[in-house]
């Protein structure tokens, strides 16, 4: 007659259940260690699925990233606008501007654009204007700040160029720190026919990284060769170089975190074999194979493995789209995309910090742990 193994006497899931329950500050306390991990975990790959595009579009509020420039002392081609917005495509923002120096009724000269504002304000939303002109008004002007200083009368902005007058009506300052401070802005259409200088310059924001950026001024380079397409490195550069960043930075948290836990699962988990070590040389002593003991032990790390991805997810989740919307103003929705990733690395660190625990089990000699050695 055989005798009977560890199996028959208490089933592998019922031990499992007497050791989480009997052992519940420990078991409590390397829950706690996983759920923070995949917390962590979830919260930061959601936002990294997200990341690119919310970074590109806090980066389109400051404008133009690439200008396009007519040859000098000639006016853009009458279809350029249109052909850079086709190769752009129509996610890209684009305004044409027009240049000349006239003399305000002060005697002092003055540089004024003449553009599309209703475009202006779609690609430099960044400007701060005081009231935007209606797009139904005709002679409108909008006075840089220090603009704004050269004329006698803000309301009606009288000007001077080679020797035709026009009055505009102002209707708000423009601050932007730059040189725009420096300008009057007037509608392009009565701009042409004041002066008759036609539109020179382009400046287009297109959406994307600077890989994006560098292959549309190819194109455009390719299909527009007279015209100088240049991007404005400040933006396009820094651009690149944050996205970049805050990638490594979300991954050396991930990665920082889960060795934090793994070292606190690890604790939690060497502990409990040293607290337990008579339980399983009894067990041993009962017939139960060195499988059977670490099996049951690692799938005690397993089990709060699963536990901690199933509720991280959940505070994850939801600390991602507290971050996202009050940073970016949009909500990350949940993605279960991260999920499987999550339950990887939290498996992992279970497995890995059950490692050193399950080398104590393999030594353990019951004989002299039963006689109290």
């Amino acid at each position: 007659m055989t005798k009977p193994g560890l199996s028959g006497k208490l089933s592998l899931f019922g031990m499992l259940r007497r050791s989480l329950i009997h052992r519940r500050a420990r078991s409590i306390s390397a829950l706690i260690a996983m759920t923070v991990s995949a917390g962590v975990a979830t919260a930061l790959l959601t936002l990294y699925a997200d990341l690119d595009a919310k970074l590109h579009k806090e980066f389109r509020s400051f404008g133009a990233n690439i200008v396009i420039t007519a040859p000098a002392s000639a006016p853009l081609r009458p279809d350029a606008l249109a052909r850079v917005q086709d190769i752009a495509g129509k996610d890209a923002l684009a305004a044409q501007f027009a240049y000349a120096v006239a003399t305000t009724d002060t005697g002092t000269p003055v540089v004024v654009a003449g553009t599309d504002f209703a475009a202006v304000k779609r690609l430099d939303s960044w400007w701060q204007v005081d009231s935007w002109p209606e797009p139904s008004t005709a002679d409108a002007a909008l006075l840089g700040q220090r603009a704004a200083q050269f004329v006698g009368n803000e309301k009606a902005v009288a000007l001077n160029f080679a020797g035709h007058l026009i009055t505009l009506h102002g209707v708000g300052r423009i601050k932007t720190g730059g040189e725009e401070d420096s300008r009057i802005y007037m509608p392009l259409a009565a701009f042409t026919a004041w002066t008759g200088v036609g539109p020179s310059v382009i400046e287009l924001q297109m959406p994307g990284g600077a890989a994006t950026v560098e292959a549309t001024m190819a194109r455009l380079r390719q299909t527009l060769p007279e015209m100088q397409v240049q991007p404005v490195r400040q933006l396009v550069e820094g651009e690149s170089k944050i996205v970049d960043r805050t990638h490594a930075l979300m991954y050396g948290a991930v990665l920082l975190i889960a060795l934090t836990v793994a070292v606190s699962v690890l604790a939690t988990l060497s502990a409990s074999v040293l607290e337990r070590r008579r339980d399983f040389a009894l067990m041993k002593a009962l017939g139960g194979s060195q499988m059977q003991l670490m099996g049951m032990f690692l799938l005690e790390a397993l089990t709060l493995a699963l536990a901690g991805v199933a509720a991280g997810f959940v505070v994850g989740s939801a600390a991602a789209w507290a971050i996202s919307e009050g940073n970016f103003h949009t909500a990350a929705l949940p993605h279960l995309s991260v999920l499987p990733l999550v339950f990887l690395l939290n498996v992992t660190i279970a497995a890995m910090a059950a490692l050193f625990p399950a080398r104590v089990l393999r030594g353990l000699q019951p004989a002299a742990l039963l006689k109290g050695e």
